[in-house]
């Protein structure tokens, strides 16, 4: 299902992270949108956006305990904000080879973590390592998201320690 939550002329270029968190904060604001989610208790559920200028946005329900587990977005720029509940993020600030590696040791100091309450949100650049959850015992939380270029793949990970290692890459067949 496809919905378009704010009608905005079509920017004259790509957008830009700017111009994707803005879009994800609108939207997270538009309350029937939000509402027209649904929740499932166990399972994550979502709704497709059309995002600005051709980007791939989604809308998102997170039961509580559910996560995406460690993944980046390929060569797509993002953004997301949490429109009700708390998210909770754990990313990398270190750009990481793009292909050719299936393990790697990370440094101490590459450890980041931010708490998303209801209205905060973020953007993120290309190949941005992280995982998302929602670790509320029993609240729901929603997000909006937003990429450009649509999602090409999402390389999933595991972690152990300071050790990375790449599970597997989906191609957007592997999720539509």
């Amino acid at each position: 299902m496809s919905v378009s939550p704010l009608t905005s002329p079509a920017p004259s270029a790509a957008p830009s992270q700017v111009d994707l968190l803005d879009f994800v904060r609108r939207a997270a604001a538009d309350v029937e949108l939000i509402a027209s989610l649904p929740l499932d208790p166990e399972g994550r559920t979502w709704l497709r956006l059309e995002g600005p200028g051709g980007s791939e946005a989604w809308l998102i329900g997170w039961p509580p305990g559910t996560g995406t587990g460690w993944h980046d977005h390929a060569d797509s720029v993002g953004a997301f904000l949490t429109a009700s509940g708390e998210l909770h993020e754990n990313s990398l600030a270190a750009r990481l080879p793009t292909d050719g590696w299936r393990t790697l040791e990370l440094t101490e100091d590459v450890d980041r973590e931010r708490r998303l309450g209801a209205g905060q949100g973020r953007a993120f650049g290309r190949h941005h390592v992280h995982e998302v959850f929602n670790d509320s015992p029993d609240r729901h939380a929603v997000s909006v998201h937003a990429y450009y270029p649509p999602l090409p793949r999402i390389r999933r990970y595991s972690r152990t320690g300071q050790v990375l290692r790449l599970e597997q890459v989906e191609s957007p067949e592997d999720w539509q």
